[in-house]
């Protein structure tokens, strides 16, 4: 696979139109706008700049792993039992499942390979994007980025429906990140070869509290 190939594969995975579930799901952000702790454009950019280095690095670093070790099924179990303990939220652990599920549907239908045929059932959607990262030829970094793109792009595209603010302030804010991104992008790569319980721990405990309310919550818009 040349690189622009790898590139233009990069921006498929990350777009939200891609039928693996992403629009349907705000990463949090619709219980975090009605509980009063996200109410304008500052604080999204704060919303993303946390998640980012939170849930977003941690899950950029797990699906890095799963891509070094995507074909050993007893691996790949070990990792999604660590991530799963590094999620204690139940609604955070049955909406990640859920999403690896599509995921990995919708790439089957798409692309299919060998590496996707046979994967564990029920991985937490990073690790599934490891092993189509490592079935699409992304390298270490760019798997990351996708996972990271998409831990920011999905709450800030809910925020145009949710906020009813301007789509040109709610890309604005994901530019904001930008170096951000790419720095995380390099620092998850890091993880590669490192084992599954060493990996990172990144807490967010708002995060945990609004995905138990959400699924309690009979009037939304967003699935998560």
């Amino acid at each position: 696979m040349t690189r622009s190939t790898s590139r233009a594969t990069l921006l498929m995975l990350g777009d939200g139109r891609l039928p693996s579930g992403g629009y349907a799901h705000s990463g949090g952000l619709e219980q975090a706008i009605r509980q009063g702790w996200v109410t304008d454009v500052s604080d999204l950019k704060d919303f993303l700049h946390g998640r980012l280095h939170t849930t977003g690095l941690m899950n950029a670093a797990f699906a890095v792993s799963a891509r070094h070790i995507v074909g050993d099924h007893r691996s790949l179990a070990d990792l999604d039992a660590e991530l799963c303990a590094r999620t204690p939220a139940p609604a955070l652990r049955t909406t990640g499942e859920w999403l690896g599920t599509l995921m990995l549907r919708s790439m089957q239908r798409i692309h299919p390979h060998p590496l996707l045929e046979n994967l564990p059932k029920g991985l937490q959607q990073p690790l599934v994007y490891g092993a189509v990262g490592r079935a699409l030829g992304l390298g270490a970094a760019e798997t990351a980025a996708v996972v990271l793109h998409e831990a920011v792009t999905g709450p800030a595209t809910a925020a145009v429906k949710l906020m009813s603010i301007d789509p040109f302030q709610a890309h604005g804010a994901i530019l904001s990140l930008g170096e951000e991104l790419d720095v995380a992008a390099e620092a998850a790569a890091d993880y590669e070869l490192t084992p599954a319980r060493d990996l990172p721990a990144l807490s967010s405990p708002l995060s945990d509290f609004a995905a138990e309310m959400h699924v309690k919550d009979h009037v939304r818009l967003f699935a998560s």
